[in-house]
C-alpha cells in the first residue's frame, strides 16, 4: 500500500466534466490508491459526501449532482438508465488512470449497481448504503400516494426522511432549493416503486458490500440483507451501529472504515 498523502486537498468543481452540464467535483491526493466515485440519493446532492471523502485520505474522490438536482438541474430529471450512463462516463475517465471504487447512498446505490454490472472490468469495488431494492423485498409504507405537485412532494419527503425540525431550520432559500429538486425526486421515487427488477444482481461479479444502519428500519434491512445474499452470496452485508439513513452525514467514520477494509481485501486478493 502507498503512504497517505501529506498534502491536504479539497473538493473543487471540474472545468470540463465528462458529461456536459453535470456538476462534478473532484479531490486529488498524492499517491492515490484508487478513486472513489460517490453517487447521492433522492433529494440530496454530491456535497453531502464531503465528510466521507475527507476520511478517505488515500483515495482520489469524485462527487457530483445527479441530473435534475442542484448544480445539474438544467439537465432535467432522468430515468435510471440515463443516470447509469452518466456514471459510466465518469468511471471511464477514472479507469484510464487508476482503480475505481463506487459508493452509493440510497437511490445512488441503484446507479452504482447498474454501472458495476455494465462496466464490470472498470470497477473494482462497490459499497452501498441502504439502497432500495423493492424487487428483492418490498417495504410497506404508510406514506400517502405521490401527487403531481413536485414542490409539495419535495417538502414532504424532506420532513419525512430528515425531520420537520430540520426543515424548519432551513432558510427560505434552502427550502426553495429543495423544492426545485422536486421533479427529480418524483422521477427517482417512481423508479423505486416499480416491481420489475431493473437489472440482475445475481450477475454481479464485482466485489460488493451492502451496508445498513440499526435505526428505526433495522428489521426491514436485516430481512433485505438475508434475501440479497440469497440472490448473490458474494455480496457482503454489514450492519452499522447507531446509524440511520443519514449515515453518510453522521456516521462517516464507520462508512469510511468499511470502504478502507473492503479495499484492502480487494487489493490483497489481486
Amino acid at each position: 500500500m502507498t503512504a497517505p498523502s501529506k498534502t491536504p486537498a479539497r473538493l473543487h468543481f471540474m472545468a470540463n466534466a465528462p458529461v456536459k452540464g453535470l456538476a462534478v467535483a473532484e479531490r486529488r491526493v498524492e499517491n492515490s490508491q484508487a478513486c472513489v466515485i460517490c453517487v447521492h440519493g433522492a433529494l440530496d446532492r454530491g456535497g453531502s459526501f464531503a465528510r466521507l471523502v475527507r476520511r478517505l485520505e488515500t483515495l482520489d474522490a469524485v462527487i457530483y449532482d445527479r441530473r435534475g438536482y442542484q448544480g445539474s438541474r438544467d439537465l432535467r430529471p432522468a430515468d435510471l438508465n440515463v443516470h447509469v450512463d452518466d456514471l459510466s462516463r465518469l468511471i471511464a475517465r477514472e479507469a484510464e488512470r487508476q482503480p475505481v471504487i463506487l459508493f452509493g447512498h440510497s437511490f445512488g446505490g441503484l446507479i452504482t449497481f447498474g454501472a458495476a454490472l455494465r462496466d464490470s472490468s472498470e470497477v473494482q469495488l462497490v459499497v452501498n448504503f441502504e439502497s432500495p431494492l423493492p424487487w428483492i423485498l418490498r417495504r410497506e409504507s404508510s406514506r400517502p400516494p405521490l401527487s403531481d405537485d413536485a414542490r409539495h412532494e419535495a417538502e414532504r419527503f424532506f420532513r419525512h426522511v430528515v425531520s420537520t425540525k430540520a426543515w424548519d431550520r432551513l432558510s427560505e432559500h434552502q427550502r426553495e432549493s429543495r423544492r426545485l429538486d422536486g421533479p427529480a425526486l418524483l422521477r427517482d421515487l417512481a423508479t423505486v416503486q416499480l416491481s420489475e427488477a431493473p437489472f440482475d444482481l445475481e450477475a454481479l461479479r464485482v466485489p460488493a458490500t451492502y451496508a445498513y444502519g440499526d435505526g428505526v428500519l433495522v428489521d426491514y434491512y436485516r430481512a433485505l440483507a438475508v434475501e440479497l445474499v440469497k440472490v448473490n452470496p458474494s455480496i457482503e452485508t454489514v450492519e452499522i451501529e447507531h446509524a440511520n439513513h443519514d449515515a453518510h452525514l453522521k456516521n462517516a467514520d464507520q462508512l469510511a472504515a468499511i470502504v478502507r477494509r473492503r479495499w484492502d481485501q480487494v487489493c490483497a486478493s489481486v
